[in-house]
Parts: structure tokens; C-alpha cells; sequence
């Protein structure tokens, strides 16, 4: 059987470390990508030999062609592409700069249209899969994120027209949007009331792991979900699917 390859942006850390780990213990083999070499570095050390890093900024066009060529020549073919690279900055709308909004475009929306473009050729032979990385911040409105909300809503929309017109060639496109995630930055920045908010406004009552996100991104990717495309997953323990206030309505 010819072993599976997956290119996962934003692979150093976080949400895209764990996918890589997963994908490997599931056969695969994984090309790590991320712009943050010393860290790219240190993390690859930490899987197997089935992953190959690749220091590429996604937001640069030049680059986003340099590495595609480079993973195809090192990895010979691609079966998914998980788009996770991502920043944010929560500022409010009117203390939001240009140069902010840019940068946060640059990497959440343009390295996703960019990566997904790229690789389109490679996925056509393989019939392959893209997921894209969103938000509950791109599904519903909240303070403090004008431009990283839009960028994950643009993603969403964005994965939609990916599965409308890539469909004929047997690519599926799909896009999971995480919640509130146990991640050491969500822990450094999240006070206690913050946290005791988003535990109030969902369901299950707790934060979503890296390892249940990766899952979700996983199974995408996996032949289990042949006749999925188009779709926009919130792995978020409920948290998008309550609206507003009905915490408070909760039963003791």
C-alpha cells in the first residue's frame, strides 16, 4: 500500500504539532511546515522519521511555490493538505491599524488561499483532501477580534467555494472551526474569569484538547470521510451551537 502524505502548516506547536503526531501514529507521513525555524526544528525531533519539516512563510506567494516544489521532490506525492497557520491580535475595531489587519490576513486568509492553489495539481492525482483551520471567532461575532473573526469567516466561505469547484476532480474541502482550546497560550493569556466564562457558555463545560481537534482534522483527511466536502465542523464542545444567555437557564 502506498503511504499517505499530509502537509500540515503551522506545524511547530499547538493544534498542527498534535495533527502531525496523529497522522504519523496513523501511517502517514508529514510534511511540517512552519515559519518559525528554531522552533520547526525542535518539534520534528520530538515524532518519528516519517515527518519532514519545511521553513516557509505561507503568506509569501514566492515561498508557498518554493515549498510545494521542495515537498513533492522530497515526498513524491500529497494526499492532504491541513491548513493551520494562523496568528491573532485582539485589539478593539477602532485601535485596530491597517498594518494589523494585514498581517493577520496575510497568514489566516492569503496563506490559505495560497497553500490550497499550490497544491491543487498534486491533489488532483491523489484525489486528496483539504481542510482548513477556522474559528468559532469566524461563526459568530465576539469583541475584540474584527480582524481575526473576519479572516476565519472569510476561510469558512472560502472552503465552501474550495468544495464547490474542486469537487469534479475528487478533492473534498472541509473546515473544522476550533473553540475554546487547552493550549499553553489560551492558559497564559485566559484569566480565571475569562475562563469561567467560556466554561459557563458550554455545554460539555471544559476545553477542548489539541489531540480532539486533531482528530476531528484527521478523520477529513481519512478515507472514512470519502463523501464529506463543504462541510464546516465546529469542534467546540458546544459552544457555538447555544447562543446567547441560555447558560444561565441551565439546570443546577
Amino acid at each position: 500500500m502506498t503511504q499517505k502524505v499530509a502537509l500540515v502548516t503551522g506545524a511547530a506547536r499547538g493544534i498542527g504539532l498534535a495533527t502531525t503526531k496523529l497522522f504519523i501514529d496513523q501511517g502517514w507521513k508529514v510534511a511540517m511546515i512552519d515559519r518559525d525555524g528554531p522552533e520547526l526544528s525542535a518539534a520534528s525531533k520530538t515524532v518519528s522519521d516519517a515527518a519532514s519539516p519545511f521553513e516557509y512563510d505561507v503568506s509569501d506567494p514566492a515561498q508557498v511555490d518554493q515549498m510545494v516544489e521542495a515537498v513533492l521532490s522530497a515526498l513524491g506525492r500529497l494526499d492532504a493538505v491541513v491548513n493551520n497557520a494562523g496568528v491573532a491580535d485582539f485589539l478593539p475595531v477602532e485601535d485596530t491599524s491597517f498594518a494589523t489587519w494585514r498581517r493577520i490576513m496575510e497568514t489566516n486568509l492569503d496563506g490559505v488561499f495560497l497553500v490550497s492553489q499550490a497544491t491543487i495539481p498534486a491533489l488532483k492525482e491523489t484525489k486528496g483532501a483539504i481542510v482548513n483551520i477556522g474559528s468559532i471567532s469566524g461563526l459568530r461575532a465576539s469583541t475584540l477580534r474584527v480582524a481575526y473573526g473576519t479572516s476565519k469567516a472569510a476561510v469558512i466561505h472560502m472552503t465552501k467555494q474550495q468544495a464547490a469547484e474542486l469537487g469534479e476532480y475528487g478533492i473534498r474541502a472541509n473546515c473544522v472551526c476550533p473553540g475554546p482550546v487547552k493550549t499553553k497560550l489560551a492558559m497564559a493569556v485566559h484569566s480565571p474569569e475569562i475562563i469561567s466564562a467560556y466554561l459557563d457558555a458550554m455545554p460539555l463545560g471544559r476545553y477542548g484538547t489539541e489531540n480532539e481537534i486533531s482528530e476531528v482534522i484527521h478523520f477529513l483527511c481519512s478515507d472514512k470521510a470519502s463523501f464529506v466536502t463543504g462541510q464546516i465542523v465546529a469542534a467546540d464542545g458546544g459552544f457555538e451551537t447555544t447562543g446567547v444567555g441560555l447558560p444561565a437557564l441551565r439546570r443546577e
